[in-house]
């Protein structure tokens, strides 16, 4: 069978890490036609927009996608496109599966985590007032005349919007995820002891979910001593659901345990159109320099490949990148623990290309 995916290399490092991975997954036989268009910074100037509408109709015409890291400016400029796509597909499930492969210079050993994150609501819906705008002094005035609260005039407000409905979909969602994978655990995020109306209700709702999957234990963490307990013993944690923000947060770290966002991979999940991406930014120092991992672009293509139903595929190209980080020889410097320089993308590329074709 023949797969037509949407190919998005971004911009950054975000085409060479695409370009590897795209001949790893053609090294595995499996047919693939792609359809590439562009996105990010870098076509700013030829389309007014780092988010063509072309993007969209490839991704929506296909229903799966691979995409590149994509450059968001800081404190300033457009907005990300990474979140632009997730809402505008309604992509509400981020999933960020963090699993330490031997060879991966960490101070753990058998970590195995995957973070479901809410894709679409919380702090990163968008919903901002700016400094000085009517509309933010209407929304002081309301705070106060309702005796929410009294927010300084000169401030910035950023809404942190959390629905039951989007809480009831993410948490059915992981733990649909932990039936399917044989996981044994699902553990619910949260800071509802002080935000009681948004994380409060994410709370209610996923214990009310929890009911419905009596097979799969039950537990909730607030934010903060969860990250003190990833750091103590990750070991305990097994399927994790977050809001966005958390869910973003806690799945960099996740991916600190297992070596790093070289090997972090993604998948954000909707009930028609999936897109596949690595955790990692666009890294523009280092554009043309064949020097950043593809591995996590290459395993967001092996979810790709499980996602097309090309499981044989998919556990064949997990076992070459495997095998190659195993042997430490044909990787990146990040990979490295003794401080060589180690190989570029290309090469790492060709080295799970030698262990598909051996």
């Amino acid at each position: 069978m023949t797969h037509k995916v949407t190919l998005i290399p971004g911009d950054g490092v975000g085409p060479e890490v695409v370009a590897a991975t795209r001949r790893v997954l053609e090294a595995t036989g499996v047919s693939f036609v792609w359809e590439t268009v562009e996105a990010g910074a870098d076509v700013m100037e030829k389309y007014g927009t780092p988010l063509p509408e072309s993007v969209l109709e490839s991704i929506k015409r296909n229903g799966v996608a691979l995409k590149g890291p994509v450059t968001t400016p800081v404190g300033s400029g457009f907005r990300s496109v990474n979140v632009a796509i997730r809402k505008e597909l309604d992509l509400y499930a981020c999933v960020r599966p963090c699993k330490i492969y031997p060879g991966v210079p960490s101070r753990y050993q058998d970590v195995d985590i995957v973070v479901v994150r809410e894709n679409t609501e919380d702090l990163y819906a968008g919903i901002e007032f700016e400094k000085g705008a009517p509309e933010t002094a209407r929304l002081i005035q309301l705070a106060s005349e309702t005796g929410r609260g009294e927010i300084r005039a000169d401030s910035g407000v950023s809404l942190k919007v959390i629905s039951e409905m989007g809480s009831r979909r993410i948490v059915r969602f992981a733990f649909d995820y932990a039936r399917a994978n044989q996981r044994q655990k699902v553990t619910a995020l949260h800071k509802a002891n002080i935000m009681k109306f948004s994380d409060g209700l994410f709370l209610a709702v996923a214990r009310e979910v929890a009911q419905e999957y009596p097979d799969i234990e039950f537990e909730d963490r607030i934010i903060d001593n969860m990250t003190m307990q990833l750091v103590r013993r990750p070991q305990q944690f097994d399927v994790v659901v977050a809001p966005n923000l958390y869910g973003d947060i806690i799945s960099d770290l996740c991916a600190g345990l297992v070596g790093g966002l070289g090997v972090a991979p993604g998948a954000n999940v909707g009930e028609k159109y999936t897109v596949f991406e690595p955790t990692h930014g666009s890294a523009p120092k280092y554009v043309g320099q064949n020097k950043v991992n593809p591995m996590a672009t290459m395993l967001s293509g092996m979810l790709m490949l499980r996602h097309l139903g090309e499981a044989d595929a998919a556990d064949r190209l997990e076992s070459a990148i495997a095998g190659v980080i195993a042997e430490g020889k044909n990787v990146t410097y990040d990979m490295k623990s003794d401080g060589t320089a180690g190989v570029g993308t290309s090469e790492v590329a060709d080295a799970v290309i030698g262990k598909l074709k051996g």
